[in-house]
């Protein structure tokens, strides 16, 4: 008896008992469901979420002063600061910093209770004021609207040009970016010709990304700048995987910038934006092993259902059983017939749980607006785990089948 003619066997035997094997290959369904569908949607979430942060400027990293003191070495007696990263050392680091295709923007905070006014109309005092160069809309991940960012020449000039955020669009120029460009504001009482209007970004928590006036770097400088005043390093790398290589070579350039010596500590530290995450890609790492959990113990039932229902109709198919005997059938013969049958159940199951289980991942992927990619992994999982399943549970039933004396079989009513 060949392997396709148990199959057949197996699958009018299915026919036969209906009923009860749709109920056990549901059981089946809702356990690969379980682990396929909630895989694939975390995948998918996590996928998505990396996509954000990347046009968030995920792949970039600040320098800033070291948050805490550091202490010298005359036993603990003295304390000493991390001084700011003033405009020259920033300058001096952007000078220097030329690893592979990053880039290294410099800015810096004005002021966070400005007015600004067009014509007639003017905002609330809670406008942020921040002067940036001309990478800083690249390493922070802001889009243009309408117009044109800073050129080299007017970050370092005192020009009064601007770029404004999409809520002071909506303020001041009925939503319409191209109607602010070239137009004068003025920003308390200094005025700036608007060249660029970006796209919304959302807040964060700084407050509203939107919210914002950006001036040229020099321009804050002579007019929001004094003695020890902090300016922020960011810098965006070209590929993720190049992260750890740039914070290094950034780490030895600042030093050199800051004048440390060997035998010193950094007084900075560097912070990746993709720290969050990162500690998300760990959290999902229990709740993958909480699913996995979740759906073992649910076909363990359905193992427990199958061996059930296997035993059942080993118990009344004996006289068949018996007959197929006395016809030659041998022992291997019998055995592999039931532990097809069984893991043809366990398939079924498993092909409507993979199906099921990446719908779910589609659904969770439509409502993240990401991109869905099909589950192989998950799906293989699924089936080989099924084909488990089958064997462990119609192990015991087909050996019991496979074990019957023909005479007794025949005779078994």
């Amino acid at each position: 008896m060949n392997y396709l003619e148990n199959l057949k066997l197996a699958l009018g035997s299915i026919k036969a008992n209906l009923l009860r094997s749709m109920l056990t290959l549901l059981i089946i369904a809702v356990g690969i469901t379980c682990l396929v569908g909630i895989l694939t949607a975390i995948d998918s979430i996590l996928f998505a979420m990396s996509d954000n942060f990347n046009r968030l400027g995920a792949n970039s990293f600040n320098i800033r002063p070291l948050s805490e003191s550091l202490r010298s070495n005359d036993k603990g007696r003295k304390q000493k600061f991390a001084e700011v990263i003033n405009f020259e050392q920033a300058m001096d680091f952007k000078q220097n910093y030329t690893y592979g295709g990053s880039k290294v923007s410099v800015e810096s905070f004005c002021e966070g209770s400005a007015t600004v006014k067009f014509d007639t109309k003017k905002t609330n005092p809670t406008v942020r004021v921040i002067g940036v160069d001309e990478n800083y809309m690249n390493t922070s991940a802001f889009e243009l609207d309408a117009g044109r960012n800073f050129t080299s020449t007017e970050v370092f000039s005192t020009s009064n040009k601007v770029i404004i955020g999409s809520d002071l669009v909506k303020t001041l120029f009925k939503e319409n970016a191209q109607k602010a460009i070239g137009k004068d504001v003025y920003i308390n009482s200094n005025r700036y010709k608007v060249i660029g209007a970006l796209k919304s970004k959302g807040s964060s928590s700084g407050g509203s990304n939107d919210r914002r006036v950006f001036i040229p770097l020099y321009n804050s400088k002579v007019l929001y700048g004094y003695a020890n005043k902090a300016y922020n390093v960011t810098v965006a790398v070209g590929q993720p995987s190049e992260m750890e290589d740039a914070i290094n070579h950034a780490i030895g350039i600042m030093r050199n910038v800051r004048n440390l010596k060997v035998s010193e500590m950094n007084d900075f530290e560097v912070r990746k934006s993709d720290g969050i995450l990162n500690q998300l890609k760990e959290m999902t790492t229990t709740l993958r092993l909480s699913t996995v959990v979740i759906a073992m113990l649910t076909l363990l039932g359905a193992s427990i259902g199958l061996m059930n229902i296997m035993l059942v109709s080993v118990t009344e198919r004996t006289k068949e059983i018996g007959i197929r005997k006395a016809l030659g059938a041998t022992r291997k013969n019998v055995l592999t017939q039931f532990l097809i049958e069984a893991i043809v159940i366990c398939l079924m199951g498993g092909l409507v749980g993979v199906v099921l289980g990446i719908l779910m991942g589609f659904g969770v992927t439509v409502m993240m607006e990401g991109r869905f990619f099909i589950p192989w992994n998950w799906m293989f999982l699924g089936i080989t785990v099924c084909i488990i399943v089958g064997l462990v549970s119609g192990l015991y039933p087909a050996l019991k089948a496979s074990k019957l004396d023909p005479i007794e079989a025949l005779r078994y009513e």
